[in-house]
């Protein structure tokens, strides 16, 4: 099957369009209510994570879930109003809490406070987790300058390569897709109150590469196609190209993905998020290399004077 990626562009535009535009306004709502994009976790803001279960155990300790109202207005007696609180568990019978860095006696006096509302807490699932907020900061910034710079080198990298059209092209395919990727993540922060930690900024990066790799090889493509026959229409060739390689990036793309969905399904906690981010990443990677970059390259030269695509090749 022959798929018309120029003819059908309006199709592929308008759904990434879509995407993009719910993405933006979850990043927009949750940068006005939260004051992030995402709704960040404990290695950027700096805090205590404390996370507790009831002890079954004892007699009558699990038969009602916790009470997420109770533990807020002891939360607020203690002037901790302002942190965020989960209940978790098939039964909701273990608690989450983040809020700011507390010492050990204070802890106490929190988890007391709060068992003598709720009940007992088992001591073997106990979890603390402390950051203090100079190092989320300094985690924060290490990463967004990273993404800033892996975005630079990709525009360096393909300009040398091919020419600054195509990395035009394919900065805006990798716009689409961490977008895109961010904006669900935004939603879910809103909906859910789903936290993003350092393996976030880590799927993004990977996400980039992944993306950038199957855009290469269309590009590739394309660009031997017009040195061999300098006068043929640009729509061909893209077509031509996303089609030569159309069962290759399906093929390496669901062999990836495939171990992402069992780490998602059966792996722990802490990767069930990061290996997500990089499923609907990969995913929207496959499909902007196919949809978006090609045809966006496909309009620009088009525009350009009929010989300019033999001549700008032969330049390169």
């Amino acid at each position: 099957m022959k798929l018309n990626i120029i003819k059908q562009r309006g199709l592929w535009w308008s759904i990434s369009g879509a995407l993009a535009v719910l993405g933006v306004i979850a990043i927009v709502v949750s940068t006005v209510t939260i004051g992030a994009p995402v709704r960040p976790s404990l290695d950027f803001v700096g805090g205590t994570r404390l996370q507790w279960e009831l002890d079954c155990t004892v007699e009558q300790n699990c038969d009602t879930p916790i009470n997420e109202a109770a533990v807020r207005d002891i939360l607020e007696r203690q002037n901790l109003g302002n942190s965020s609180i989960q209940v978790v568990g098939e039964n909701r019978t273990a608690l989450s809490i983040r809020t700011s860095e507390l010492d050990v006696e204070e802890r106490s006096q929190l988890q007391e406070a709060i068992e003598a509302e709720v009940g007992v807490f088992d001591p073997k699932t106990t979890q603390i987790d402390t950051v203090g907020p100079t190092i989320g900061k300094q985690l924060l910034s290490s990463g967004l300058q990273s993404l800033i710079l892996a975005a630079v080198g990709i525009v360096v990298y393909l300009s040398l390569r091919f020419q600054f059209d195509y990395a035009i092209c394919a900065i805006v395919a990798l716009f689409h897709d961490v977008a895109i990727t961010v904006g669900l993540f935004s939603g879910m922060g809103l909906i859910l109150g789903t936290e993003v930690d350092s393996l976030f900024i880590v799927a993004l990066l990977t996400i980039i590469g992944f993306s950038v790799n199957d855009t290469v090889v269309i590009y590739d493509r394309v660009r031997e196609t017009l040195k061999r026959e300098e006068n043929r229409d640009i729509n061909n060739v893209v077509d031509e190209a996303v089609n030569q390689s159309l069962t290759r990036s399906i093929n390496t793309s669901l062999t990836t993905i495939l171990p992402l969905l069992a780490i998602f399904i059966f792996g722990g906690e802490t990767l069930k998020l990061f290996a997500l981010a990089l499923i609907v990443g990969f995913t929207l990677g496959v499909y902007s290399s196919i949809f978006i970059a090609s045809t966006l390259l496909a309009l620009w030269r088009s525009r350009q004077s009929p010989n300019s695509n033999s001549k700008l090749e032969m330049e390169n």
